[in-house]
């Protein structure tokens, strides 16, 4: 029997955020199905704007050291501040949600002192009633966290490659050379140095909401205490994209997809009975603003 369609691009798009460049041929065999059929499907995928397969560089290289959380009331219509937010260039994602924040951001800054003076400008913002920020302390699963751990020199050469890949992930090899002017093996060489030093990750980021495929929830998770088996449940499972520890108004941050209200209800039910977990409370993502996790790397 041929995959449904939903249940076989949930399983594409899954195995491209794992690896944003693999081949048709290695996702053909991942998935068990034709080569062809892979390429049709991603093909629509991305001429349809449902995907997009994207390089993002290591927050840290960048000097990007504090990562932050903030959910947003607000006393007149949510979407005019939402789009107000996504100016922001320290917003790396701005989402309308339902629940009791009207909006969910991530920031992404230098120090404390620079992520305070982002939130005081969003406080005084015409529109925003409240808001709560919760600091990430530990990232336990991201699809755009390289984890950039070895001092690598990049050059121009790269600079031309990363912004190349950033806005299209997937971008050939012969194309990239043509681009800086050199053979397709040596830009192989170097993007492999790039993927494998962690300067940069290559995935997937997938339309969700209201005007999305799949359905997307964030919860945010009161502990009586960590639990090896709550961590291992959400850096294992393929329906967490993103998890973190944090410190402020909850203990642990997720986000959390599903193809069906009823399938996201079962999983936020397994959350709730995770052992270690007291209190869980959850916002749905219903229109996604901005997700944009591109940032140049300083010259050389």
């Amino acid at each position: 029997m041929p995959p449904q369609p939903d249940d076989f691009d949930a399983r594409l798009v899954r195995a491209l955020q794992r690896e944003g460049r693999a081949s048709h041929l290695d996702l053909a065999r991942d998935l068990g199905v034709s080569r062809a059929l892979v390429a049709a499907r991603l093909r629509e995928l991305l001429a349809g704007g449902t995907v997009r397969v994207v390089a993002a560089v290591d927050p840290g290289l960048i000097g990007q050291h504090v990562m932050a959380h903030v959910s947003i009331e607000v006393s007149t219509a949510a979407e005019p501040v939402a789009h107000w937010l996504t100016g922001l260039p320290e917003a790396v994602l701005v989402s309308v949600v339902g629940g009791r924040p009207a909006i969910v951001v991530e920031l992404r800054v230098a120090t404390h002192d620079e992520l305070a003076d982002v939130l005081a400008r969003v406080r005084a913002r015409e529109g925003v009633a409240a808001i709560a920020s919760r600091i990430y302390t530990r990232v336990l699963k991201g699809f755009f966290m390289p984890e950039y751990r070895v001092d690598v020199p990049v050059d121009g050469v790269d600079q031309r490659l990363i912004t190349a890949l950033q806005a299209d992930g997937r971008t050939s090899y012969r194309e990239l050379a043509d681009l800086v002017g050199l053979s397709a093996t040596t830009v192989r060489a170097r993007v492999t140095r790039l993927l494998d030093a962690r300067v940069i990750k290559i995935s997937a980021v997938e339309v969700r909401g209201v005007y999305g495929r799949q359905l997307s929830m964030g919860v945010g998770l009161d502990l009586a205490e960590v639990d090896d088996a709550l961590l291992d449940h959400l850096a294992g499972a393929d329906h967490v994209e993103f998890a973190a520890q944090t410190a402020g108004a909850c203990d642990l941050i997720a986000t959390i997809t599903a193809q069906s209200p009823v399938d996201l209800l079962e999983r936020i039910d397994t959350l709730r009975l995770l052992p270690g977990v007291r209190r869980l409370e959850a916002w749905t993502h219903l229109r996604l603003l901005k997700e944009d996790y591109t940032r140049g790397i300083p010259a050389p």
